[in-house]
This record gives C-alpha cells, structure tokens and sequence, in this order.
C-alpha cells in the first residue's frame, strides 16, 4: 500500500487479519517465543491497534499484558522480575500494553522512581534485551508517535464522550502539562535503548487506521512465517436423542427479550 494511495481499510485489515492467522500457526508449530511492546504517548492509538491485532487471534495462544500500578511487594523486587512472569513459553505470543519502560517514561517524569534507579534502568535494559533475544525470544518495539495537536482532540473527544470518559485520567492531565519533560525522557529512553540486536520501531499515530495497519503489517514482516495449509472441518452427525425427554422449557430462567 504506497502512502498516498487511498484504500479500503477494512479491506486491508481483514487481509492483514488473514495473514496473522498464518503466523499465529507458524508461532504455534514452531514453538516460537514473540514478545511485542506497544508504548508511546497518552492518548497515540496503542490500545486499538492492540484490540486489532489481537481480533482474529485465540488468545491462548496471543494474550496482552497490561500492568497496573505496582504492589509493595512488587515495588521491592527486582524492576523487571514482575515482566519476567508474563514472558511467552513456546508457542505464544504477548502483547505488552505498556512495558518496563513506565520506568524511562512515566516514573521518570513524573518522579516514582529515584533517579539511580532511572539511571540502571538505562544502563541495565538494553542487556536484559540481549538476554530474551539469545534465550529464544522475539522481541519487537513499537513508539506511537502522535503530535500534540492531534493528542489533544483525542483527549477532548475523551471527555465529551462518556463510553470513553474512563480513559482519562489525572495522569493525562499531568502528561499534558509536562509535554516537554516526556520529550526528554523518550529522546533519552531511544538514545540508551535503540539497540541493533532490539531496535526501536516508530509508528506515525496520526492517522488511528493507517498506524494500525501499518504496525500489523510490519510486525507481518519481521517474523518469518509460512502460509499453514487450515485443514477443513467437517461437522459431525448430531446422535440420536429420540430416546431421551428433556426437562420442560418452562423450568428454565430465560433473560426477558426486550429486543
């Protein structure tokens, strides 16, 4: 899809949707490992990009993790034993809704963590990365880069629409007020993580459905994978039920039917 090109998107996704349903089998057969970090700005289009990748999937096979504030417990082990247990064994996929970067990102500016913690942080992830990468594990950076005007019509159509009222928080409002702060620290985050072995990918979030297909289809790209032969399904013959009485409907609750 060249980039002034129109199209059709829910064309192309369901193309891309097929070609995902090939790689989920070629991940399974394989046994492979594939770890997939989805960050960036408040607001960027993460989170329905996420929703599409993972649409025709089995999500035994590709699940998200999306992490809440940490626990006290969690606040004193080791920063990335709490990622450490949601790690892929063979033949899965895990989408990280945000990752262990919360710590060059929003613990940095936000104050949560110390400033050597921030700095082993950047001195330790990139090694941490090396270690997945030659244990086995795939693994795939995205950053949604999203300018702060169309940030900010995100944000007001989140407060004038109450089905997505909960996505704001008073967190948005501070990453607003410290636009520049996050600029730092994501420039800072790419200048110490941006490695040859697990680079960074941006995806240009502008537009909401051209950053969608555009990740899916790049994530397509850097997993070598097979079509897989779907073999077909033949519906069986239901048995024979004649010989046995089931209980009346009228002995079951059944939700009133308003519509």
């Amino acid at each position: 899809m060249s980039k002034n090109k129109s199209f059709d998107y829910e064309e192309e996704l369901k193309k891309l949707h097929t070609e995902l349903v090939h790689l989920q089998e070629w991940v399974k057969k394989k046994g492979l490992k594939v770890v997939i970090i989805f960050e960036g700005r408040d607001a960027s289009g993460k989170g329905g990009t996420i929703k599409r990748f993972t649409e025709p999937l089995n999500p035994r096979i590709c699940k998200v993790v999306a992490l809440g504030i940490p626990t006290e417990k969690e606040k004193s082990q080791w920063y990335f034993q709490r990622y450490v247990h949601f790690l892929p064994a063979a033949g899965e996929i895990v989408l990280f809704d945000r990752s262990w970067y919360n710590r060059a990102g929003v613990e940095k500016v936000m104050g949560f963590c110390t400033e050597e913690e921030y700095n082993e942080f950047l001195r330790s992830c990139p090694e941490f990365e090396r270690m997945l990468v030659r244990s086995g594990i795939i693994v795939l950076k995205y950053w949604f880069s999203v300018s702060d005007e169309e940030q900010e019509e995100r944000f007001k159509n989140r407060i004038s629409n109450p089905l997505k009222r909960w996505k704001f928080s008073p967190m948005d409002l501070e990453s607003r007020s410290r636009w520049l702060e996050y600029s730092k620290a994501k420039d800072n985050m790419f200048a110490h993580t941006d490695t040859k072995q697990v680079p960074w990918y941006v995806v240009n979030a502008d537009n909401k459905k051209k950053a969608r297909l555009n990740c899916i289809s790049h994530v397509l790209s850097q997993i070598p994978y097979e079509k897989m032969n779907i073999k077909p399904i033949e519906l069986p013959d239901l048995p024979d039920y004649k010989a046995y009485v089931r209980p009346p409907m009228n002995y079951q609750t059944f939700v009133p039917e308003k519509y």
